[in-house]
């Protein structure tokens, strides 16, 4: 659902940034209190695990197909602060290097994409736990639910945008029902990947999944995160990450997005404007000067993959180096 430029005008795209930049430092603060230095490279892997699976569209009906946001996801394995700012990092490199999203409309993505899914996810995650048996079966479940809602608030977010300021001539009320249509739809699909993966790390690494760990879930306490431990498992996360780039990504559906249908359909798709990265040699997920677009796909997704893990890390890691130290105790 990345909104490309000229679907939202200035005034309100520079409102969104504003509202973007304020979440994502309060993000960043809030999330730092509280992270360890262990689950940096936890954080990175997140972000890398979600920018390979937006390059991953599944069919969803009438031609059209949809991607994982990924904000819940982050949520539950991270916490959501930490989630909000691992998702605002794909989608930063994502318009900036492969003009996924304009560049005037990136405070609207990362507040739409990054801030409301996550925060949403979450909040919909507690909720629903609040409902449940507090086993880690139900973390799945609770997952599931808090990824859908997320997806269809997440489109909820750009209808109030285009009320705001959109460009095109169709309806309000028209576009509202169109985009809560289709995302419903998207976000089924948003909620089963959710649960899977979700599912997946419980298996194997249920102390890592902060939505067990904060209900203190016997299976959430098995295992100790150390350094080796979390290290093999970043490894081989990263490894899952960079195989579906170059196995599945390539046979990624071609139908347009959800937002892309809707605003065809609406009449307002005339209305986007290229992207001032569109000259980027990785623009659109391919790699100038290669002709083949299934090898293009797959080095611009393996690029992106790495960059993205190593601009979550770093910047989470330069962020934890600001964290007052705990001060030693004086000797005898």
């Amino acid at each position: 659902m990345h909104i490309p430029d000229g679907f939202i005008n200035g005034a309100t795209s520079l409102g969104a940034a504003v509202v973007a930049a304020g979440g994502l430092g309060t993000a960043l603060r809030r999330g730092n209190r509280a992270l360890k230095d262990r689950q940096i490279p936890l954080a990175g892997l997140v972000a890398a695990f979600v920018f390979a699976l937006q390059m991953l569209n599944f069919p969803v009906a009438a031609g059209t197909s949809g991607h994982l946001l990924g904000g819940a996801l982050a949520a539950v394995l991270l916490g959501p602060w930490m989630g909000v700012v691992v998702v605002s990092v794909v989608v930063i490199v994502q318009a900036l290097l492969f003009a996924d999203g304009g560049v005037s409309a990136l405070g609207l993505n990362i507040t739409n994409m990054g801030l409301l899914t996550a925060l949403v996810g979450w909040g919909a995650f507690r909720l629903l736990m609040t409902l449940l048996p507090k086993r880690t079966a139900f973390v799945v479940g609770a997952s599931i639910g808090a990824a859908w809602l997320s997806v269809v608030v997440s489109s909820l977010g750009f209808v109030a945008a285009y009320a705001l300021g959109g460009s095109g001539q169709a309806p309000v009320g028209t576009v509202l029902g169109a985009m809560t249509g289709v995302h419903s739809l998207i976000g089924i699909g948003e909620g089963l990947i959710t649960g899977a993966i979700v599912a997946a790390v419980l298996g194997v690494r249920p102390d890592l999944v902060y939505g067990a760990q904060k209900y203190e879930l016997a299976a959430s306490r098995r295992l100790m995160p150390g350094r080796m431990a979390i290290g093999g498992f970043v490894a081989a996360g990263l490894a899952v990450s960079l195989a579906l780039v170059i196995f599945v990504a390539p046979l990624a559906n071609s139908n347009p997005d959800g937002l892309e249908r809707v605003a065809r359909d609406q009449g307002f798709i005339a209305t986007a404007e290229d992207s001032a990265t569109a000259e980027s040699p990785l623009a659109d997920y391919s790699v100038t000067g290669v002709e083949n677009d299934r090898t293009g796909t797959v080095v611009a997704g393996l690029i992106g993959t790495i960059l993205v893990f190593l601009v979550g890390a770093g910047i989470l890691m330069l962020v934890g180096r600001k964290r007052p130290q705990p001060k030693s105790e004086a000797g005898p």
